[in-house]
């Protein structure tokens, strides 16, 4: 059993998401990839990402018809910050034996793996899988071998896909009252527009 893990907190999840997890789970044969949507990241203002609740309900709406794509809210119902060598630890104990894990994440996010909490740990737990980020190059693994001895054995760099949508962005479309369709799966855009998320509020 091969599972990758595509943490975030997905505030939209958007087509650039669903294109890493399927090339990740493509390149590395997985047998599925799970879904984390952050409770409380620690790098972020708790104020400025939307509820759970929506950001839940447009992960189910943007998997529904991929079986091989799941949703776990154990970071949503753990109290305090969220940090991925936590979140890995449990989900390493619900593995089997032999089972593998592979933690899923941009260039950009290998880069400042160092700086993560307990990343030495983290490393134990699963092997590494980075997607490019546009506006960020290509990870040089043997530098960061310095900080993180054994990383390059434990890291798989891809290639592709180069997709260049941002959540950022497209939470600022909506506020401009441009079209976001082409950028989040469709049934998601019409979410946002029904529950008139990421609009300024009066």
């Amino acid at each position: 059993m091969k599972s990758g893990i595509l943490g975030g907190t997905f505030d939209p999840v958007h087509l650039g998401h669903l294109a890493v997890a399927e090339e990740a789970c493509r390149y590395l044969n997985m047998n599925e990839v799970v879904f984390i949507p952050a409770g409380r990241p620690y790098f972020k203002s708790s104020s400025s990402i939307s509820s759970a609740e929506h950001r839940v309900n447009m992960l189910n709406l943007a998997i529904a018809d991929k079986p091989y794509f799941k949703i776990s809210l154990m970071e949503i119902k753990r109290p305090g910050p969220s940090y991925a060598v936590d979140t890995l630890a449990k989900m390493k104990r619900q593995l089997g034996t032999g089972d593998e894990l592979f933690f899923i994440m941009g260039w950009d996010s290998l880069l400042s793996l160092p700086q993560w909490q307990e990343p030495q740990r983290l490393l134990k737990l699963c092997r590494l899988v980075a997607a490019p980020r546009p506006g960020y190059p290509r990870p040089d693994i043997s530098l960061l071998e310095k900080d993180l001895p054994g990383i390059a054995e434990r890291t798989v760099v891809m290639d592709q896909p180069w997709i260049d949508i941002s959540a950022t962005d497209i939470r600022q479309r909506v506020r401009q009252g441009l079209p976001i369709d082409d950028l989040v799966p469709r049934a998601v855009a019409l979410y946002i527009r029904q529950k008139r998320l990421y609009k300024v509020k009066p």
